[in-house]
Formats: C-alpha cells, sequence, structure tokens
C-alpha cells in the first residue's frame, strides 16, 4: 500500500482582525501563531481548509 502525501503547512500571517471562520480553521489545521509549521496528510480535507485560509499559510510538499 502507498503511503500518503504530506504537506507542510506554514502560518505566515497573525489571525489577529480575521473572521471567525479563518480563526477556526487555523486552529483546526493544529496551527495558531506565525510561523507555526504542521505537517498533514494530504488530503481533499485538509486541502479545502488551506484554501478557506490560503492568504495565512504557505503550503509545500514534503519528500519522503
Amino acid at each position: 500500500m502507498a503511503e500518503a502525501k504530506k504537506i507542510r503547512i506554514t502560518q505566515t500571517a497573525s489571525v489577529i482582525d480575521q473572521l471567525e471562520n479563518a480563526k477556526r480553521t487555523i486552529k483546526a489545521l493544529g496551527l495558531g501563531r506565525p510561523n507555526y509549521v504542521v505537517v498533514k496528510n494530504d488530503t481533499p480535507q485538509v486541502r479545502g481548509m488551506i484554501n478557506a485560509v490560503r492568504h495565512l499559510v504557505k503550503v509545500e510538499e514534503v519528500r519522503q
């Protein structure tokens, strides 16, 4: 079975002055402050959350 692709998500901006929805999405991704980094499986659900806060995060594919 193939391993799931991983993506590295880095928060680049603060959630201050953002909509409540964006704040909750950042929290659901496991982020919270600028320069926090998490590694997640590349799934449609995670991609949808990233798309909702694309102005606050940077996404990179993790090489395995």
